[in-house]
């Protein structure tokens, strides 16, 4: 239907008559004899697909359209020819769609039925011996009695947890390889451009095999997170910010650029209202370091202190004025970290509760954001630390020497013993 109430609407008078005036003067329409050539219809019809051929031939010649070879290509595997976009978005998405999965939390909350199994998403990237290698999120898996795993064809697998780190929110599983083709290829996050298309893949509400597109909106956000999930923020993530709509379900899915390799995974988004368009991914150059260190020690391998600690100023839980006149520190220490408990290294050097370190090496210390941070990006394990802090109002400094963190098994097992 055109833009009118009839399908073909034109103002010109039929070619068959037209209006003449005769020698009597009078006006009549009159008709017109056809002629042996060809009609005006005719050579229009003739014109526009002779028009038509040439646009096709220069647009093909100058940006390069499709062609049959060039379809079987694709389909073969190569990346589209095409000037049209969403061919590049559907070929991105079909290659690395199918090294999705769905991963089923079976904890003691869900009591064996599938219906009420926490869902979340991971990615293939690794097949080696007989296993098959996935990467999630931690807090898919967290407090699991049963994994499993389902591909993008509806096979199902038991999962065994390789490692995982709760700090940068990653954890690998692995399964059996029989039945498993298909391994995401891995791209480089720090090459990423703000505004690039990219494709979200996962399984939000348990909607297996659903794809969102958007664009990058930020590179390089920093995004502050409660790692023990109090509501207090002790650890900052770094992570790229899209507009792909991300939802429960997605977290440990994959997002891909438009040659279908994975950037970044899938982990949180900001649901509040009036909030729209605001998802996160931890950029994939972050993820493979901690990948690396999970598969070779089942752990992140981090220099640890042993201190759990507060905020002095912490504007969640903030201390009374009689707690306050407890640790009798003087009026101009408003920001440090005060001890809590104090395991390994820093209870072998003597550290307890209520002292509140200001500095490590002499740098200030003013939240347990910037005490992890300095000893993740500055020192390494074996190596000393010097610890200034405050003990009933009276500034002291020790050195300690660093070890190895513990796995979170490790320290509950610790805290047990005592």
């Amino acid at each position: 239907m055109g833009l009118f109430d009839d399908d073909f609407y034109s103002t010109k008078v039929p070619g068959r008559r037209r209006l003449r005036m005769p020698e009597d003067g009078k006006r009549r329409w009159l008709e017109v004899r056809r002629g042996q050539g060809l009609s005006t219809l005719q050579i229009s019809l003739i014109s526009s697909v002779l028009s038509a051929v040439v646009a096709v031939l220069l647009f093909s010649f100058i940006v390069g359209l499709p062609s049959t070879t060039s379809r079987e290509t694709a389909s073969a595997g190569a990346a589209p020819n095409t000037a049209n976009p969403f061919d590049r978005i559907s070929w991105a998405a079909a290659k690395a769609a199918p090294a999705v999965v769905s991963i089923l939390n079976h904890s003691e909350l869900s009591h064996g039925d599938p219906e009420r199994a926490a869902l979340g998403s991971g990615v293939i990237f690794k097949k080696a011996k007989g296993k098959a290698y996935i990467i999630t999120n931690t807090h898919v898996i967290s407090g699991s009695e049963d994994l499993e795993v389902v591909t993008s064809d509806g096979v199902s697998h038991k999962a065994k947890v390789t490692g995982q780190d709760s700090i940068n929110d990653i954890a690998v599983l692995e399964i059996g390889d029989r039945g498993i083709h298909s391994v995401i290829d891995v791209g480089d996050s720090n090459k990423l451009r703000a505004g690039e298309t990219v494709i979200a893949v996962g399984n939000p509400l348990g909607l297996r095999g659903t794809l969102t597109s958007g664009i990058v909106s930020n590179t390089s956000r920093m995004i502050p997170v409660s790692l023990n999930q109090d509501g207090v923020y002790d650890w900052e993530q770094e992570v790229i910010q899209t507009d792909a709509a991300i939802n429960e379900g997605n977290s440990g899915g994959a997002l891909v650029d438009l040659d279908g390799r994975l950037i970044g995974i899938n982990t949180m988004k900001i649901a509040d209202t009036g909030v729209e368009g605001l998802g996160f991914a931890i950029p994939v150059n972050d993820v493979m370091k901690t990948v690396d260190d999970l598969l070779l020690h089942g752990k992140v391998v981090r220099p640890y202190m042993g201190v759990y600690t507060l905020d002095l100023d912490n504007p969640y839980s903030p201390i009374t004025d009689e707690q306050r006149q407890d640790l009798k520190l003087p009026s101009h220490v408003t920001e440090g970290v005060i001890v809590l408990e104090a395991h390994g290294p820093a209870l072998a050097a003597g550290l307890k509760l209520n002292d509140v370190i200001i500095q490590l090496d002499k740098q200030p210390i003013n939240s347990t954001m910037e005490l992890r941070r300095y000893l993740y990006e500055n020192k390494k394990i074996g190596e000393d630390l010097q610890v200034s802090y405050y003990r009933d109002g009276k500034l002291q400094s020790v050195m300690m020497k660093l070890t190895d963190k513990p796995s979170d098994e490790e320290i509950d097992a610790g805290l047990e013993d005592k």
